[in-house]
């Protein structure tokens, strides 16, 4: 995807559903889906669960060899290093290991990723959480990673020639990167449209990134993902329905089209173990209920199973959970 169109803003709200910080995890016990922190961000990854509580415990050892067995796998270690900083208590936690181990990358952009979920919360001087990025990006050169911190940051702050730059940099380290290629579609929706309801180019843009991924790539749902995040600023502005199920945003020949490509691709697939192919299977789930369309939706909603994520969900301010609820049970039947 060029990085050439400007995009809006300078400022971004810390609430604004496609940049906030996901809430933190329930305890393992908690019930799946039972209340508002049920929506885990580590998703299915139970290597993940266990580092994630052993570092609250302020064991490391279990993050370290997590992270370390990740390895080059960038989409997941950008899942599994945002998923640990998100905590609270990461900051400290990354602080005592890279004092412990002054050299390591893992800590470093642990510590990163940490400071800019901080700054994000307005806890922390974006400056030093920037600082932080460059530091733990110096260590590894070869990591999207700290790329992905600076374009987290400038999501929420600006100015945008530093969100173009971030994201030119993670790409140029991995070109299909799941989570900045999100952000950057978030972006892109909030530029004004034409007036044509399908002319936007965020619709163009996430196509274009489509197209250009390998075969096997989940950015295959981008244009979906799209599709939710304009209606997210249609919305917001009062130029949507409030209700999604009751718009017509997925009704046009293009959206069509690209829901019935999203999804005979899903059918094909033969990698389902990206880290993050929950949030496009909810988006997905999302799109195929509010365009009327159960039977496939129904597909969906098996495979997701209780990991539902508070994005798309949340758009239009609803409660995500009884909107995932309401949806699924439309699609599959009560009980």
């Amino acid at each position: 995807m060029p990085p050439s169109p400007p995009l809006l803003g300078t400022r971004r709200a810390a609430t604004d559903p496609s940049d906030a910080p996901a809430p933190d995890a329930p305890a393992p016990d908690a019930p799946a889906l039972g209340a508002r922190d049920a929506f885990d961000a580590a998703l299915d990854d139970a290597e993940l669960r266990t580092a994630r509580a052993a570092l609250a415990q302020g064991r490391r050892q279990a993050a370290r060899s997590l992270l370390v067995h990740t390895g080059d796998d960038w989409d997941r270690r950008g899942h599994r290093l945002t998923v640990l900083a998100r905590d609270a208590r990461a900051t400290a936690w990354a602080g005592d290991w890279l004092a412990a181990e002054p050299g390591s990358a893992d800590a470093a952009t642990l510590l990163a990723l940490a400071l800019v979920h901080r700054a994000v919360r307005g806890e922390e001087d974006p400056g030093r959480a920037r600082d932080s990025c460059a530091t733990a990006a110096a260590l590894a050169p070869a990591d999207p990673t700290p790329w992905l911190g600076l374009l987290l940051l400038a999501r929420a702050f600006g100015p945008e020639s530093a969100l173009l730059d971030a994201f030119t940099e993670l790409r140029r380290r991995h070109p299909e990167h799941h989570h900045a290629h999100h952000l950057v579609i978030a972006c892109l929706a909030e530029r004004p449209g034409c007036g044509r309801a399908e002319a936007h180019e965020v619709y163009d843009a996430a196509e274009r990134a489509a197209a250009e991924a390998p075969a096997d790539s989940p950015l295959a749902v981008l244009p979906v993902v799209a599709y939710a995040e304009r209606y997210r600023v249609l919305a917001a502005t009062g130029l949507g329905p409030a209700d999604p199920a009751a718009s017509r945003h997925w009704s046009g020949p293009r959206a069509r089209r690209v829901l019935g490509a999203s999804f005979d691709w899903w059918l094909e697939w033969e990698h389902d173990e990206h880290p993050r192919r929950l949030i496009d299977l909810n988006h997905l789930a999302f799109a195929l209920s509010c365009a009327g369309r159960p039977a496939e939706a129904a597909a969906l909603f098996q495979r997701i199973g209780d990991h539902a994520t508070p994005e798309p969900w949340a758009y239009a301010h609803r409660d995500p959970l009884a909107a995932f609820r309401t949806a699924r049970a439309r699609a599959l039947g009560p009980g």
